[in-house]
């Protein structure tokens, strides 16, 4: 693989036109594609298979009209002043009507009169068996005599809650649908003082790219400068890197009118591209520098070594992290695998490109000057070397107390509650974060994630007696604020408002006594219940990820025992790599916990919301966090065996080739985590969560584990690190992913070839 790899990178750098041609074509016929076919997004978190979300898809075919989104509009009236007043009332119904009156929102005003006399009779009912409203207990507001459907007056009178139903799902309203009802709500209150606050759940897409994310990119351009000493040279790893990302993500989102791509698919391919495509470019101008200055090495010539020594390495190490993010299919949940297989090409054209792009674009930047008698030793740095001795010397110390404090930050991690996002995990001064305070304080926790529970009947329309009886059953369960009927016919639906917000323990507790209940609400009422809503689906969700989450883990740490096997021929180092990552993934499930739902160092970080960590998060962190801890221990630990393949033992081996990768894997480390933690600052709470977990991550696996922990354990194992037992070293294919073949085949054919005869000047 080397050689071909090597005439590949000679070739590019000769032809250079050839492949920026064929790149800048690919490039432009996704833009042609997504001009074409605009693209479409969904924030939609659907896992097959679960409850809350059969009871979702059982409705979408018995009673589509409740089966779409869900609306909560938040109004505040200013201090001192009432959202009843008379002005303020008028205002509050102009915008009552607006949002009925607005595209893809189900008028319940005239749903209430079409659903028939059960519905009316049924609702009645209920209304004469509930209790009035207590003291300080939400109340309905009237027009006319008769309440309007859909809102609520805090017992204050300070607030007013809208709540409505979309005609689909959220995720499927057209662009920019959401925005509009909320102009036309905020327009309708304008003059009145009423402030117009929507909620979390009426969220389109999130912003991808922002100031953070770019401020993320120019840190990672400066450690360009300061690694490589050009701008020139610099700029043509982010080129590269540029362009696979946006073949991937742009490929991704040319298919988005095809296939169900949510947000985060996204995002995730953009900040794993960006990191790994940066930090594979860097390896590969690195070792043609190196080739050039230290070695005297034609520009020709050094990129083709470079791409077939670091670029080998590149291959290899983007292999692990597409296997990492392809297991996640094994799975079988379709949002993690389109995540998945995204990511993965993404991640497959980046390679592409530093393989390709990036030697052409070498050829058209020409070559630094070399220094006149340098030799390859000058590659080491001397800082790197320094820390490598003293590695060395203090292994025994030094590698436990990794260890120790791997496992400290991993501490955290015990406690850690999986969920999804709600409007509290915004940052205070949002709308969403506002609107959820507003709810919470005015009307109650609960009402930011009321349940629905859906009631059906085997055969003909529900029996009003029946319907009653279970709504008296639901508001008898402790934990239940509130229930009322919604809708009717052959399927009921019950919207029953916890005590307790989405995210609170005590509400997941509600669902699971509602389902424990379903066999006496069918034995007494003769009706089949399922409950389904925000608390619901986390609790669904983040079972059945936490279910998987192990399966994942096994699958993980086979694949990394199996590829470390072959890249290294050696049983030490495999199970080093695999305990060192066990370590690191712990570590920053630790450090998430305590930063978001513990608030540690938040105030440092510009955030102030505690929230239960995103139940997608630990699977797919995982897988990522593997891929790219399995490139340092290819560049670190490759360049080690490298330097014993030249002759050296021991202690010696270890010093060298980490005075040779050290450095450079020091600035893919800075320049990963700088890209990363740039999506920290993103105002959408998952990407927030992601960002921080990734930057978290690299930090740790990289300089507590890789150059840490790993060069004292190599330093303590010696040369026993390279034992391989004799029948399975003659079984297993040498990768030689140093390209050390390549170099011995280059010598000999440089001591064979005459020389060329010496122009005479003239």
């Amino acid at each position: 693989m080397s050689t071909l790899l090597y005439r590949i990178g000679k070739s590019a750098y000769a032809h250079p036109w050839r492949l920026l041609t064929a790149w800048l074509l690919l490039l432009a016929a996704i833009g042609g594609s997504l001009a074409a076919f605009p693209m479409h997004l969904k924030n939609e978190i659907r896992i097959d298979g679960t409850p809350a979300q059969q009871v979702i898809d059982d409705l979408a075919d018995r009673l589509p009209e409740a089966s779409g989104g869900q609306g909560i509009i938040a109004l505040r009236a200013p201090a001192g002043a009432h959202v009843d007043d008379p002005a303020n009332q008028r205002a509050l119904l102009a915008a009552v009507d607006a949002i009925y009156r607005s595209e893809h929102v189900i008028d319940a005003r005239t749903a209430t009169a079409a659903a028939g006399d059960t519905l009316i009779e049924a609702a009645t009912a209920i209304a004469q068996a509930t209790p009035a409203p207590a003291a300080g207990r939400p109340l309905p507001l009237i027009s006319g005599g008769t309440p309007v459907p859909g809102v609520l007056l805090s017992g204050d009178r300070a607030a007013a809650l809208i709540t409505f139903q979309f005609d689909r799902q959220t995720f499927e309203l057209p662009a920019g649908a959401i925005e509009r009802i909320v102009d036309a709500a905020t327009s309708a209150v304008s003059g009145s003082g009423l402030g117009v606050y929507p909620s979390s759940a009426m969220i389109e897409l999130p912003e991808v790219v922002g100031a953070g994310e770019i401020i993320g990119v120019l840190i990672a351009a400066a450690v360009l400068v300061v690694t490589l000493g050009s701008v020139i040279a610099a700029g043509l790893p982010l080129v590269s890197a540029f362009a696979g990302v946006a073949t991937g993500v742009g490929g991704a989102l040319a298919l988005s009118h095809v296939l169900q791509i949510h947000s985060l698919t996204v995002v995730l391919a953009l900040m794993i591209g960006l990191a790994v495509g940066i930090d594979y470019a860097l390896f590969i101008v690195n070792r043609q520098r190196r080739l050039i200055l230290d070695q005297g090495l034609s520009a020709h010539e050094a990129t083709g070594r470079a791409t077939g020594t670091a670029g080998n390495a590149v291959l290899f190490a983007g292999a692990t992290v597409v296997i990492a993010l392809a297991a996640l299919t094994v799975i079988g949940i379709e949002l993690l695998t389109v995540m998945a297989l995204v990511a993965a090409a993404t991640v497959i054209l980046v390679v592409a490109a530093s393989l390709t792009l990036l030697p052409a674009l070498l050829g058209l930047a020409g070559s630094p000057r070399p220094r006149r008698g340098a030799t390859r030793d000058h590659g080491t740095h001397r800082l790197a070397t320094r820390w490598a001795g003293l590695l060395v010397r203090r292994r025994h110390l030094i590698a436990p107390a990794a260890a120790l404090l791997a496992l400290a930050l991993a501490v955290p991690a015990l406690h850690m509650r999986l969920g999804l996002p709600s409007g509290e995990a915004y940052d205070t001064g949002t709308p969403q974060r506002t609107s959820y305070e507003i709810v919470d304080d005015s009307f109650g926790a609960g009402y930011n994630g009321p349940l629905i529970i859906s009631a059906s009947a085997d055969d003909g329309p529900i029996d009003i007696s029946d319907l009653t009886g279970l709504h008296r059953d639901l508001s008898s369960l402790d934990g239940v604020g509130l229930a009322g009927l919604s809708a009717d016919g052959g399927t009921a639906v019950l919207s029953v408002v916890p005590e307790t917000g989405p995210n609170d323990e005590r509400t997941a507790d509600l669902v699971r006594a509602i389902r424990d209940h379903t066999g006496s609400y069918q034995a007494d009422w003769d009706l089949a219940v399922g409950v389904t809503g925000f608390a619901a689906l986390a609790i669904d969700v983040s079972e059945r990820l936490a279910d998987v989450l192990p399966v994942y883990l096994g699958v993980v740490l086979l694949l990394s025992l199996l590829v470390l096997l072959l890249v290294f021929r050696s049983i030490l180092v495999p199970l080093s790599a695999t305990a060192g990552f066990l370590l690191s993934i712990a570590a920053t499930f630790g450090v998430t916990t305590a930063v978001f739902q513990w608030g540690w160092l938040q105030n440092l970080l510009g955030m102030d919301a505690t929230t239960p960590v995103l139940s997608l998060l630990p699977i797919i962190v995982t897988g990522v966090l593997y891929g790219l801890a399995m490139d340092y221990q290819v560049f670190l630990v490759s360049s080690m065996r490298e330097a014993r393949v030249h002759g050296r033992h021991g202690n010696d081996a270890v010093v060298h080739g980490f005075g040779q990768a050290g450095r450079v894997v020091v600035a893919a480390a800075v320049i990963m985590t700088a890209v990363f933690a740039g999506f920290i600052f993103n105002a959408d709470p998952m990407i927030k969560q992601f960002g921080l977990a990734l930057a978290a991550g690299i930090l740790i696996d990289a300089f507590l584990i890789r150059l840490t922990l790993i060069p004292a354990l190599m330093a303590t194992f010696g040369d026993r690190a390279w034992n391989l037992p004799g029948p399975l070293a003659r079984l297993l294919p040498d990768l030689d992913i140093e390209g050390d073949r390549l170099i011995t085949h280059l010598a000999g054919s440089a001591t064979t070839r005459q020389p060329e005869p010496t122009p005479v000047a003239r």
